[in-house]
């Protein structure tokens, strides 16, 4: 018995995907499907469920910010086959390293952040403004206090 596979438009992809029909169009023109998008009657793109689920993993790997030289590469081992895990799992603990670092970086941010919107409730709290030092605690007031070093909160 022969498996009818769902023959999806571009819009249907692009509206099950998030990504634009023009976006759709670049990622195959940079050679990103696992295998060349099918054409249907009147020379229409076709899309099967596997390259939707395909494009849902590129999708969340782009989010994490992986370039799309590294993307087109590790999509070019998963279409090799098997016999390549090895450089795959390479590639990944790379970039997993990459978004770990930034996953830091931004957490202290974060914390920033959280320190400066805290600062700010209280000087709404208390309705005077001019009477407060919106930057974090003076150096009188000790430093162990702020979540940042004195010297990287920034003037405004």
């Amino acid at each position: 018995m022969v498996e009818i596979t769902p023959r999806l438009s571009i819009g249907q992809v692009a509206e099950r995907t998030g990504l634009s029909v023009h976006a759709l169009r670049f990622y195959e023109n940079e050679g990103l499907f696992l295998t060349p998008v099918r054409r249907g009657a009147g020379g229409r793109r076709v899309y099967s469920e596997d390259d939707v689920a395909w494009l849902t993993v590129c999708i969340i790997l782009r989010a994490s910010d992986m370039p799309l030289p590294v993307l087109r590469r590790y999509a070019g081992l998963v279409r090799e086959g098997t016999g390549n895990e090895e450089e795959r799992l390479a590639l990944m603990r790379e970039h997993e390293a990459r978004v770990t670092g930034r996953t830091g970086r931004l957490t202290e941010s974060l914390d920033l952040i959280r320190f400066k919107a805290a600062v700010y409730e209280d000087i709404v709290d208390q309705g005077s403004a001019a009477a407060h030092d919106c930057h974090g605690p003076s150096a009188a007031e000790g430093e162990e206090h702020s979540p940042v070093p004195r010297r990287e909160v920034l003037a405004e």
